[in-house]
C-alpha cells in the first residue's frame, strides 16, 4: 500500500477561499487607513507651507509672502534668494498640480496682493487629492490668519487659487 503524503484538492480550495475573504474584509479598511494617512500628511505639509510662508515673509519683506510654492524650495545645493528661498525640502515645493504630488496630494502656494498694497501682504495655500476619493476624500487650505480649512474633494478640484475661495472652506476641527 501506498500513502498518499499532502494536501487534497478540497483542503486546499477552502484555504484559497479563507484567504479571499479575510482579504475582502481587510482591503477596504486598509485603503481608508491610507486616505486618513494621506489627509494627515496634507494638513502637516500646510503647516509646514504655513511656516514658510512667515519665514519668507521676514526674510523678504520687499517681496512679502512668496509668489509661488516653488520660490519657497529650491535644488540642492541651494543658494537662498527670492525665487528659491530654500525653507522647504523641494519635494514638497515641486509638488505642484501636473507634477508628482506628494502623499498624494498636489499642493499650491500663492502669494495675493491686498487693496492699496505693494507687495504681497497675503497668501494662500491649498492642497487637493491627485484622484478624490482614492487618495483623499478632502481639499485642504490655509491663509495668512494660520487656520487650516476644508472641504469635501470632488475630482478635477486643484488647490484654492484665491482668498474669497479658501476663506469659504469650513473650518477643520
Amino acid at each position: 500500500m501506498r500513502s498518499n503524503r499532502g494536501f487534497s484538492l478540497i483542503e486546499l480550495l477552502i484555504v484559497v477561499a479563507i484567504i479571499l475573504i479575510i482579504a475582502a474584509i481587510a482591503i477596504p479598511s486598509l485603503l481608508q487607513a491610507k486616505i486618513a494617512a494621506n489627509e494627515s500628511s496634507a494638513a502637516g505639509s500646510l503647516r509646514t507651507l504655513t511656516s514658510a510662508e512667515v519665514t519668507y515673509y521676514n526674510s523678504y519683506p520687499t517681496v512679502g509672502y512668496s509668489t509661488a510654492l516653488s520660490n519657497l524650495g529650491g535644488v540642492s545645493p541651494c543658494s537662498p534668494s527670492p525665487t528659491t528661498a530654500c525653507i522647504i525640502d523641494n519635494f514638497l515645493a515641486s509638488a505642484s498640480t501636473g507634477a508628482t504630488g506628494k502623499s498624494g496630494f498636489y499642493y499650491a502656494a500663492i502669494g495675493v496682493v491686498t487693496a492699496g498694497a505693494t507687495n504681497n501682504t497675503a497668501y494662500v495655500a491649498g492642497a487637493s487629492p491627485i484622484v478624490a476619493q482614492k487618495t483623499g476624500n478632502r481639499d485642504f487650505c490655509s491663509t495668512n490668519d494660520g487656520i487650516l480649512r476644508s472641504k469635501q474633494a470632488s475630482a478635477g478640484d486643484a488647490p484654492p487659487p484665491d482668498l474669497a475661495t479658501c476663506l469659504a472652506f469650513p473650518v477643520t476641527q
